[in-house]
């Protein structure tokens, strides 16, 4: 068994594993100013089938670094990434750049492919000559985790 928390590869999403499913509360949270709720409809909700629309095509990666962080992916972020989604312009994806992984998004226009991060203060990544970008998947979700003590 894998544990997620732990691996710093690519750990396949397990199809055998039972599903969890949780309360979703049947209401919004506003991130603005608080508004009374009148009922609590609650649903259940598997976070897996919200994150995993292709089980045998779907990996998760956690995230080191903070290139990707004004789109929401920061450091020890774990992402779902989805083999099966067609790679195009504006997704988040993870591809392979000289044999190393990361997480950018993909720019396809005009005939020039190249990276972009989600943070001004790295460049974009632009293949060199030589030089091939292969898009490994399609970034599908984020799992952020925050300290609770």
């Amino acid at each position: 068994m894998y544990s997620l928390l732990d691996s710093p590869l690519p750990v396949p999403f397990d199809t055998a594993a039972p599903a969890l499913a949780l309360p979703l509360c049947g209401i919004t949270v506003r991130a603005g100013f608080p508004s009374p709720a009148d009922d609590f409809v609650v649903e259940r909700l598997d976070i897996m089938r919200l994150l995993v629309k292709h089980p045998q095509a779907t990996f998760f990666w956690r995230v080191r670094g903070d290139s990707m962080r004004d789109a929401g992916i920061e450091d020890g972020s774990i992402i779902a990434v989805d083999r099966a989604i067609r790679p195009k312009h504006g997704c988040i994806v993870v591809a392979m750049v000289d044999g190393e992984c990361t997480v950018k998004y993909l720019y396809q226009r005009g005939g020039r492919t190249k990276l972009r991060a989600a943070n001004p203060t790295y460049p974009d990544i632009i293949p060199r000559d030589s030089q091939t970008i292969e898009v490994w998947g399609v970034v599908s979700g984020c799992v952020k985790l925050f300290p609770t003590s």
